[in-house]
């Protein structure tokens, strides 16, 4: 085939034949085999060549040109050095270096063996090198990936008027394609067309190699099917071209091409072709392609079978490809390679290392490649002292310049929790790229050590070094975990400034910083932005929500995920199952349930835990405890959930139950567990049980007691009247009490109605908390409480002048899959007028039994009539009126209230539940109260 574009070089070649070249430099230092190539040849012997050495050795041998000659050739083939060498001496002293044929043929030996300082001084000691020198000299070069120094040594051949042939220019179009020249390779295949060697098989091959490598498919295509009778050479040129560009589809087609044009394929052909398989991840296909290569007998070829293990692990399953792996007779380095790096691959790290072993008691010696995979197999067991082995060994073999080993280090060392080691090991890098950077930032982030990792991104800006998606992602998790909004926003600018801001990886990472830093509105900008918003931003986005008390949005994004055809992960449905128990939305929860069994998740530790946490704070702790019996393997976090569970519905001596049967099932509480067991203590008024657990649990746990311990302890000390012990508790403390200790104090000196201590816990929360109008309002009730109404009122003055507002009670209850929203005295709801006249209905039946309204609990400045009103409709009463105009009859009704529920609310439900016959389960800031057939679970005690 003539392409267009040599056209215009036919004309100057009958003048001259050769095109002028642009020179290229010679290299000063001409590579030898030891440092260029990681794998030197080895100075051995042959077993073919060692009954001939030694007949050289004893004077046996009678040398002749053809007989040399023959020995050399074996020498090269065998890779036979000192063989090689010991008959280049008998060569010289014998006299016979002159002789041209042997010439070439020590040229050729020394080249293939990768010697090519012996090569080139051979030909360069030559008065006329001719053709055939050339070519053994630049087929060693191409051979060994040496492109420059192949290119170098052609044009010095071509300036010395020395020709091509057909075995010289396949090696030139090699090192053309190695080096990617497509210039040249152009102007090389113009000289081979018009020498007419263009037709030749083997340089027709190389030139489709030559232009597929050089990113030419199309003039790689047009030549090959140019070429008048392809044969299974032709067609490996080609495709396994498309495979090593990463066109697995177009190597697929090109296959079954070959196939039906009634080529046979072999081993090369099918080894490539797997490799397309493994590249397009279609395990079936790969099977089909195992399946061809048994009946066609190349089970046992090397290259196939290490394709198939290669594929198998990435593509199928671990189980295969070590089923193919010993089926290998005597496994290569690149067998095994591929069989530890499919165990790495699926986390089998432990089976990773035993194959590392047996492929040392094979004398296989390892390379970079299987070092690298048992460095991650030693990171992800946190196999430190295998790790430092495995550096001792790469210090031996002389690696310390390679970026991708010293990445490895760094990764296993972070892995390990050894991050000092991490660092001199990176500082100590001459030339530190992205990589390296990436991997000791990460090393940071994983080890808890944020500020760090950020300090180590700023540092690798300023120093110029470019980064990528991953860097800036790791990044980004650490500044979610220590909330830097400004630094994330600092990201987020340069993101865009990078044209960053459109990959997914970084618009999913900026997602979960904005979230958890609580910049939802930001989240939700950038989520809007998303060109396509795959499962990981519906979860980030989700979970924002729902972190952050707007369950309601979270529930309408995750619609709108189903409505886009996203399937939930557990994550998701673990973040929406927080957004119903946040809300009390016990319908909703019960339907992510729903979905939870329909995609298989149950057997997911974070689902299974986020089920008993939803049932528990929607109210239904029997719902609770049926997911908790589910949970397959239960750990800390399932534990504490029902423990937790169980102390907010009033349930301590359960909850103090199953913290028992948790120790006897081996699992260890953490400082979570034990807030749960005090807290399950405190709700039941079990003062003795308390104090047993808060005194020993350093000794008995190892939990040094924190502020929560201490506020839990107070708390219950003050409820229960122990005044005197609570304080002697606060001033025991080994640090300053926070607001949750005064908070508790107060709340106990409004029970007990102890003016003093109120005052003197009030004054150390507006210390604290100046803002909170909850302080203002708990001391005006311990006021009102003790009938000192003049202080009262002062207290009412002091919030007005500071304008400091009482925030609003509010309440919520969910019907029908809507979760509805009161406030006390609102009439925004469609059916208000049902509810208060609800209400109405209950309150003359109530009045009937003998309910009696607390007025003096109500701190407006008003009359009694209006004190009762307000008292009338709260947002719990009507949140409680609506819901039984809205739901069946004998359902429970489910409430969740915004602050402590008031005594006359609770007074009131006591009346309600029994009248209409009904269960109603309110949710306050403190706990559940499950009032039924006229009692609270609470037994008045909260």
């Amino acid at each position: 085939m003539k392409l267009c574009f040599f056209h215009s070089l036919q004309n100057p070649l009958p003048q001259r034949l050769y095109l002028p070249f642009k020179p290229k430099t010679l290299p000063t230092h001409l590579p030898d085999s030891a440092k260029h190539i990681q794998t030197s040849a080895q100075v051995t012997t042959d077993a073919q060549t060692t009954p001939v050495l030694s007949s050289v050795q004893k004077g046996n041998f009678l040398p002749t040109s053809i007989s040399y000659s023959k020995l050399l050739s074996q020498c090269a083939a065998s890779k036979s050095v000192g063989v090689g060498m010991e008959v280049h001496a008998h060569i010289i002293r014998f006299g016979c270096s002159g002789d041209r044929s042997l010439r070439n043929h020590l040229i050729n030996f020394y080249s293939k063996c990768r010697f090519f300082r012996h090569a080139r001084k051979l030909v360069d000691e030559s008065t006329e090198p001719d053709l055939v020198s050339w070519s053994a000299l630049i087929s060693g070069y191409a051979q060994n990936g040496l492109g420059k120094e192949a290119l170098s040594a052609f044009h010095e051949m071509h300036s010395l008027g020395v020709k091509c042939n057909e075995f010289t220019f396949p090696s030139v179009l090699k090192a053309c394609s190695i080096t990617r020249d497509l210039v040249l390779g152009k102007q090389v295949h113009g000289i081979a067309l018009l020498t007419g060697f263009e037709s030749d098989e083997f340089v027709a091959n190389t030139l489709v190699v030559m232009y597929a490598k050089c990113g030419e498919f199309g003039d790689s295509r047009r030549l090959f099917d140019a070429i008048p009778e392809r044969n299974v050479v032709s067609w490996n040129a080609l495709f396994s071209c498309y495979v090593q560009s990463d066109s697995y589809g177009e190597a697929m087609d090109l296959f079954q091409e070959m196939i039906l044009s009634g080529v046979r394929p072999n081993e090369y052909s099918l080894s490539s072709i797997i490799n397309a398989c493994t590249g397009l991840g279609d395990g079936s296909r790969g099977r089909k392609i195992h399946g061809y290569m048994v009946k066609l007998g190349y089970e046992s070829d090397s290259f196939s079978a290490n394709a198939l293990v290669d594929m198998y692990a990435k593509v199928k399953g671990l189980e295969d490809a070590i089923s193919v792996f010993e089926k290998i007779a005597q496994p290569d380095i690149v067998s095994w390679n591929a069989v530890i790096a499919g165990c790495v691959l699926h986390e089998y790290h432990d089976w990773a290392l035993q194959f590392f072993g047996q492929m040392n008691g094979s004398g296989i010696c390892p390379n970079m490649f299987t070092l690298s995979s048992a460095l991650k197999a030693c990171a992800g067991l946190g196999f430190e002292k295998l790790g430092r082995q495995l550096h001792s060994f790469l210090i031996k073999m002389d690696t310390e310049s390679d970026s991708f080993v010293n990445v490895g280090l760094i990764d296993m060392y972070c892995k390990c929790e050894m991050i000092d080691e991490a660092r001199v090991l990176f500082n100590m890098m001459p030339k530190k790229e992205m990589i390296a950077w990436n991997a000791v930032i990460s090393g940071h982030s994983q080890n808890g050590e944020d500020i760090e990792a950020a300090s180590l991104f700023s540092e690798m800006y300023k120093e110029g070094i470019e980064f990528n998606q991953t860097t800036l992602s790791t990044v980004l998790k650490s500044t979610a975990s220590v909330q830097g909004v400004k630094f994330c926003e600092q990201v987020h600018a340069l993101s865009v400034k990078t044209g960053f801001q459109s990959d997914m990886y970084v618009i999913n990472s900026l997602l979960d910083t904005y979230g958890k830093c609580g910049k939802v509105e930001d989240a939700a900008r950038i989520f809007k932005g998303c060109p396509t918003e795959d499962v990981v931003a519906f979860t980030s986005m989700i979970t924002a929500y729902s972190q952050y008390e707007q369950g309601e949005e979270a529930l309408k994004l995750y619609l709108q995920m189903q409505q886009r055809g996203n399937k939930p992960d557990s994550f998701v449905c673990s973040s929406l199952l927080n957004a119903c128990a946040n809300l009390s939305a016990y319908e909703q929860g019960k339907q992510i349930h729903v979905h939870i069994l329909k995609f298989g998740f149950m057997s997911d530790a974070f689902a299974g835990n986020s089920l008993v946490n939803m049932y528990a704070k929607c109210g239904s702790i029997d719902d609770a405890d049926r997911a908790f019996s589910e949970v397959p393997q239960r750990g800390i976090v399932s534990w504490s959930a029902m423990i937790g569970g169980l102390a907010q519905h009033g349930h301590g001596k359960r909850a103090l139950n199953l913290f028992n049967q948790m120790l006897k099932d081996g699992v260890s509480p953490n400082h979570i567990t034990l807030v749960s067991v005090l807290c399950a203590c405190n709700h039941a008024g079990l003062v003795t049980e308390a104090r047993k657990y808060f005194e020993s649990m350093k000794e008995l746990f190892g939990v040094v007691p924190r502020q929560e311990h201490y506020a839990c302890m107070i708390d219950l000390l003050g409820r229960a009247g122990k005044i005197n012990e609570a304080m002697d508790l606060v001033n025991m403390m080994p640090f300053q009490a926070n607001a949750s200790v005064w908070g508790a104090l107060l709340g106990a000196a409004r029970i007990h109605k102890n003016v003093e201590l109120g005052q003197h816990a009030a004054e150390m929360l507006l210390a604290l908390e100046p803002e909170k109008s909850g302080t203002h309002v708990l001391l005006a009730n311990i006021y009102a409480s003790a009938g000192m109404w003049d202080n009262v009122a002062k207290m009412r003055r002091i919030m007005r002048d500071g304008q400091v507002k009482k925030e609003p009670g509010m309440s919520w209850i969910e019907v029908k899959d809507q979760v509805h929203t009161f406030i006390v005295g609102d009439r925004s709801h469609s059916r208000s007028r049902e509810i208060y006249a609800k209400l109405d209905e209950l309150f003359d039946l109530m009045y009937k039994a003998g309910y009696a309204p607390m007025v003096e609990i109500d701190l407006h400045d008003v009359e009694q009539s209006e004190k009762q009103r307000l008292l009338r409709y709260h947002s719990e009463k009507l949140a409680v009126a609506f819901g039984l105009i809205a739901t069946p009859p004998g359902v429970p009704i489910r409430v969740k209230k915004n602050l402590r529920v008031c005594v006359d609310c609770h007074t009131a439900f006591k009346f309600i539940c029994k009248i209409v016959s009904r269960e109603i389960i309110v949710r306050d800031i403190n706990r559940f109260h499950h009032f039924k057939d006229g009692s609270c679970s609470c037994g008045d005690y909260w």
